[in-house]
Parts: structure tokens; sequence; C-alpha cells
């Protein structure tokens, strides 16, 4: 018997393609994208069913809304659309993630990660051939211009591989520091960063429901549109959708970076007027002049970036004169928070680009992290954690990952008929341990160690001896020494046991 992850097999190419990782490879290639095309087909045809509209269009309307879930950019007529919302992305992205965490372990090969790749990038490309297809097809039904093909691949591209890049790394990150030897700081550094991340948007979206509840009254005035109970819905399911880029909004807002929707805008120290998009969503951006008490909504991010050095500074080494953790979370955090700005903004129509100033962002977004989280480190040193006391780099990892210490359990659900094993398997061992190795079980003694107590002696060949204490007996001259009586016995070395090389196996 050989292990599934001899080197043989590791490196074996299309040999390695068992059929329980074929299984697994089609479920990371083809569910999630399943699911999303059900539940816009679903959508699409409830859709054109309340507005009373012909099924002519519904196969181009699948397409383009295929095509929007992956942020390409659309012209329908003489209308350009780049601003989609970010909530069905995002579930498709996670359900993309999660299938490569499963379909991954910690120990798993580069072949075994290359399939992955492949499957989680395979399945959304085919889909996304399928639909620029259709798409041009459906040009001459409905006024969709069909999009720019290497626009359409390399968003799906990008996406999809940034998920799977995330699913994978989250499941081996043990075995990526150890091979990229990455200091303390570094590590402490990019778990602050998700921390000061998620921190954000927490607060943000808190203030975009006092935003909201502050501006009923406007919210009932965007659902007069409606209609009737199929637009309510319509205009209720489109807001959601749209929540997490108001939310992304709102952190521009208040870092200071202020938020464009195209002529208007709105910052805590300005509020420039101008048409918005009449949903219920935008009810929650203020109008009017600003307020001055606007102003102590920075109070929110310098309290976020506060706790992100108190955190640096108690799970990494930083000092006073060398605030690299500290530093490399708020590096890392601005850079999330820069491409969840990028890809929450876009063209609208004929209100033109809605979205944040990235370059201004990204400037207030390190600053206010670096600054106050020095202030959160300083708070760390002298009121939290003494000077030099570094918490052990063990901590950065979580306890869900029991599987990476044992041998057991390396696969979950999907992969436990795939028959791998680990190297501390007993059949393993068996398989390999050569006969010349135990011609006799007596070179095994309780303890499982080879040959016998002279087996770790300086000499070879000395012999089994023991040592009699019985008293000696006088005899009629007194002065005469009795010599010490050693009860010997010789013990022939076994044919063909090498205590060499046995000792250094």
């Amino acid at each position: 018997m050989r292990s599934d992850h001899s080197p043989e097999i590791e490196d074996s190419g299309f040999l390695s393609l068992t059929p329980e990782r074929a299984r697994v490879l089609l479920l990371v290639a083809a569910r999630p994208a399943t699911f999303a095309l059900s539940a816009i087909v679903v959508l699409v045809l409830v859709t054109l069913f309340a507005a009373g509209s012909a099924m002519a269009g519904a196969a181009g309307a699948v397409a383009a809304s295929w095509l929007a879930v992956h942020q390409v950019p659309l012209v329908i007529g003489k209308t350009t659309l780049g601003l989609f919302p970010l909530l069905p992305t995002a579930l498709l992205l996670g359900a993309a993630g999660r299938e490569c965490y499963r379909a991954v372990t910690p120990n798993s090969s580069r072949t075994e990660i290359g399939w992955v790749f492949g499957a989680a990038l395979g399945g959304p490309l085919l889909l996304t051939a399928v639909c620029l297809a259709v798409a041009e097809d459906a040009s001459a039904v409905v006024a969709l211009q069909p999009p720019d093909t290497l626009a359409a691949f390399g968003w799906v591209i990008f996406l999809h591989l940034g998920a799977a890049g995330v699913g994978v790394a989250l499941r081996m990150r043990r075995r990526m520091f150890d091979l990229l030897r990455a200091p303390e700081w570094v590590i402490a550094g990019i778990y602050g960063a998700g921390g000061t991340v998620l921190r954000l948007f927490g607060c943000a979206a808190a203030v975009t429901v006092v935003s909201f509840l502050a501006h009923w009254g406007d919210i009932g005035d965007t659902y007069r549109s409606a209609g009737n109970a199929w637009g309510f819905i319509g205009l209720t399911v489109l807001s959601l959708a749209y929540l997490p880029n108001v939310v992304l909004g709102a952190v521009g807002v208040l870092l200071g970076a202020g938020a464009n929707f195209g002529a208007a805008s709105i910052g805590l120290f300005g509020v420039v007027g101008g048409p918005v998009p009449a949903v219920p969503v935008m009810a929650a951006v203020p109008t009017g002049p600003a307020s001055a008490w606007w102003a102590a909504l920075l109070l929110i991010p310098a309290a976020v970036g506060v706790l992100g050095g108190i955190d640096a500074g108690r799970t990494s080494g930083d000092r006073l004169t060398a605030p690299w953790a500290t530093l490399t979370s708020a590096g890392a955090a601005t850079l999330l928070l820069v491409l969840f700005g990028a890809l929450a903004g876009g063209e609208l129509g004929s209100f033109g680009r809605v979205g944040l100033e990235l370059p201004i962002f990204a400037l207030v977004s390190f600053g206010w992290l670096a600054c106050a989280g020095y202030v959160g480190l300083v708070c760390a040193r002298y009121f939290i954690a003494p000077v030099g006391v570094t918490l052990p780099v063990s901590d950065y990892y979580d306890d869900d990952d029991e599987d990476y210490d044992t041998d057991a359990d390396y696969y979950d659900d999907d992969y436990e008929s795939d028959g791998y094993r680990d190297y501390a398997d007993d059949d393993y061992h068996d398989d390999y341990r050569d006969d010349d190795y135990r011609e006799d079980d007596d070179y095994y003694d309780d303890d499982g160690y080879y040959g016998h107590d002279s087996y770790y002696d300086d000499d070879p060949d000395a012999l089994d001896a023991e040592l009699v204490d019985d008293p000696p007996k006088l005899t009629t001259a007194p002065r005469q020494t009795p010599p010490d009586i050693v009860d010997a016995e010789v013990v022939e070395a076994d044919p063909g046991f090498d205590s060499r090389a046995d000792r250094r196996r």
C-alpha cells in the first residue's frame, strides 16, 4: 500500500485525479455558479411576470444579470451601467471561497491546489462564455449592447481567483506563514487589519441605520412610485442589494473622504446638493447643509484605529520606536478598504459616477489608522502590556484547525472516502518497514527501541554483566583484600545487526 501523499502521486499530473477528487472539484466548479444562475433565473422570471412583459427577452436578461453580478459594465440603449449591487457579488464569492476552503487541507500538495484553482475558474468562465453568446444574440430583441469580451472574462477571473485565493489561504495559513518565514509582526499586522476593517464596517452600518431612522419620512416618499405590491417588493429587494454599497460610502464619509453622487457630494464638513437615485436605500443620504456636530463622527475612526493599535501592542513585540505591526495593520486595512471602495463605485447612467474618491480615501484611511494606531500602541505599552512582552505566535491561529495536528481529521467529509492517509497511519509504517530491520522481536524492547540495553552503549561489543553486591567472606588471611565478584554472561552479536547503521537510524 502506498500513501496518497507520496511524491510519485503528488507530481503525477492527471494521474492524481481520482474519482473522489473529481467529485469535489466538480462541486467547486459547479455548485456556487449553479445556485447563482438558478436564483437569477427565478428573479428574472418573477420580475417579467409581475411587470406583465413578454418572455422574449428573458434569456438576455438572465445573461445580463450574470454579468452584472460580476460587476461587468453594461450598456442598455444609450445608458452605461457600471454601478451594481455588491450583495449578490459577495454572496457568490463567499460561496465560491467556502467551496475552495473545504476542497483543500493544510497539507495539500501543489498539484491539488492547482486542481482547485482550475475548477474554481473553469465553471464561472464557462457560464460567462455562454452568457456572452446569449447577450449578443439577445441584442437583436432587447436594447442590450454586447459587452466587451475581454472585460467580462477579466472581471470573472479577478473575482473568482480572489475568492479561491482567500479560501485556500485561510485553510493553509499555518503552512503559508511557515513557508514565507514571515516575522511575527507581519502576522500580527495582517490579523489586526481584518479586525480593523470589520470594526469600520460595523460602525458605518450603525450610522447608516441611524440615518435611515432620521429620514424615515423620506423613505416613505420613495415608495410612492412603487405602484403596486410587486413594485414595493422590487424596490425593497433592490435597496437591500445596494445596502453594502451605501455602507462603504458611509465608511468614506466617517473617515473624512466624502462620497460623490455625480454632481452631488456629501462629507462631514459640507454637502453639495444634486439629483440622487429615487430608491429607498438612498434616503439615508443627508440633504442640506452639514451640521457642526457631524465633525464629532471623526471620533469613530479614531477609536477604531486606537483599538487596532492596542491589538497590535498586545499581540506583537512592537516598540514605540519600531511600530512595524501597527503600520502593517494600517497598510493592509487601507488596501482592503480601497479594493472594496473600487468595487462599490461606478457609472450610473445620467447621474454620472457614484462612489468614493479613491486617492483621497486611501490617504485619509492610512493616516487615521496609522496615527490613531500609534496612540493605541502607546496605551498598550504603558497601561496594558509592558515593553518587551510578546504573546506567543500560536495565539494567531484559531482552535478550529485541530485537524492540522491530527492524523485522522486531515480531510473533511468530502475527503473521508478518498482514502487519503497521514504519514502517521499504522498501515503506512507496516508497509514501509523492511523485513531486514526486524528479523527478531527481541530487537524491540518494551519502549519500542531497537536492540537491548547495550544498544546505546559506546562500545557495541560490551558485555551484558551484573555486579553482585553480596558482602565478601573473610578468609584466614584478614589483611588480604577480597576481589569483586562479577556474574557475567557473554552475549554474541546477532548476525546482520549493524549497530552503527541502527544508531544512525
